[in-house]
């Protein structure tokens, strides 16, 4: 498994409309319940490397943003549903987060827990048993903190387009 076979399973479900949350998460189980068991556990380390990669201040102010608050479960849901959107979306937010102003704005989808345990699901089925990490999630946030007082400054639109929304 490479980040590119992964990118493809994801998309299959990215494809599915955004609100559908449990279908993406069903398909996404079912795919990764089929793949061997070196496969379904490369998928889970790629899985657990994105989440890592998203472990951002910015995107965390994102997440804060779209949801009116964001704690650290809520922020572990985003970032799992924000992989499931595909590797376009989640390159673009990595790069600037207040191109989610773009995205569709339904918060439930944002903030959905299902995918992170459809994946563990998927390679439970696959290996037999609970995946585990090959290493330690970051202790810390990368990037520069943001306040409560500045998400207006950084994320101009976004702040713009939930106001619309709410």
């Amino acid at each position: 498994m490479d980040d590119d076979k992964f990118w493809e399973m994801v998309e299959e479900g990215a494809a599915i409309p955004v609100g559908e949350c449990d279908k993406r998460d069903e398909l996404i189980r079912t795919s990764i319940g089929r793949l061997s068991v070196d496969e379904a556990l490369s998928f889970y380390q790629i899985f657990n490397r994105l989440l890592d990669t998203a472990f951002t201040w910015s995107l965390w102010g994102a997440a804060y943003v779209i949801n009116g608050g964001c704690g650290d479960d809520s922020f572990m849901d985003f970032r799992a549903s924000l992989i499931s959107r595909g590797r376009a979306a989640f390159n673009r937010a990595l790069a600037d987060p207040d191109s989610l102003a773009d995205d569709d704005i339904d918060i439930d989808s944002w903030f959905h827990e299902g995918f992170q345990y459809a994946v563990a699901d998927g390679v439970k089925a696959s290996i037999g048993r609970r995946p585990l990490r090959d290493s330690s999630p970051p202790s810390s946030l990368s990037g520069l903190r943001w306040s409560e007082a500045s998400v207006r400054e950084l994320y101009p639109r976004l702040v713009r387009r939930m106001l619309s929304v709410r």
